[in-house]
């Protein structure tokens, strides 16, 4: 579904990215972990292209994200992308929210949009809140929202950017949650969190980055049970204490 082939970025002489390879087959949730500035988010976005990299290849479902030709808003579309802090649209109603990118990118009719949209919010637990506006929402239940815009727009898979971080503790699990039913309903993840019961719950292969590299890329049971590099091990024994 989504391959990484030596892909590398700089910003200006800094490498953020240095070649990076990996695989999500259909039906697979990776997560990616790793300390703060070691690329994980950078790496994310570049396979919707919202981060443009400068070597290597990037294909997702047969689509190559840097090549000349493809059409970005229709790739996005495809591959939903769930933000550290939202992204939902202030001064529209959670309705209008789930509905704007359906009818604009994707071309639907209004009420088709919406009976889709609402089928997703009511599937996420906030059909009563349709018509509130962002703010007047809990951050779990504007992330629940964007999840629901997302899958309103029937991607193939989900980009998650550390989903939350920016929430309470008391928040985090109604997030959660939501993504494991996404996970057992297979669909296809790349999750970046630092949420390592999450990961050690749901995900089938996990990925740890260091200084812009893929310093490990295992089987779950493998990187829990006994990762390989000394970096990850000390990652490890700091974040789960």
């Amino acid at each position: 579904m989504i391959e990484l082939r030596n892909v590398s970025k700089w910003y200006d002489k800094f490498q953020v990215l240095a070649d990076c390879s990996t695989q999500v087959a259909r039906g697979d949730v990776m997560v990616i972990c790793g300390p703060s500035g070691s690329g994980k988010s950078t790496l994310i976005k570049t396979v919707n292209g919202l981060e443009p990299f400068q070597q290597g290849e990037i294909i997702v479902d047969g689509t190559s994200v840097g090549a000349a030709g493809t059409d970005l808003p229709r790739l996005r579309a495809r591959i939903g992308m769930v933000f550290q802090n939202f992204e939902l649209f202030p001064h529209l109603s959670v309705r209008a929210n789930l509905v704007l990118g359906q009818v604009k990118v994707l071309g639907r009719g209004r009420e088709e949009a919406e009976a889709r949209g609402l089928h997703f919010l009511e599937r996420v637990g906030l059909l009563a809140q349709q018509d509130k506006h962002p703010h007047q929402l809990s951050g779990g239940q504007q992330q629940r929202v964007a999840i629901a815009r997302a899958l309103a727009m029937d991607p193939v898979a989900l980009l998650f950017d550390e989903p939350t971080s920016a929430l309470d503790p008391e928040m985090i699990n109604e997030v959660l949650d939501v993504m494991v039913d996404l996970a057992r309903e297979g669909m296809t993840m790349m999750v970046v969190t630092h949420e390592m019961g999450f990961a050690r719950k749901v995900a089938n292969r996990v990925v740890f980055m260091d200084q812009g590299r893929i310093v490990e890329d295992c089987a779950t049971e493998a990187f829990f049970g006994a990762p390989r590099s000394a970096r990850a091990r000390e990652f490890l024994a700091r974040i789960i204490r």
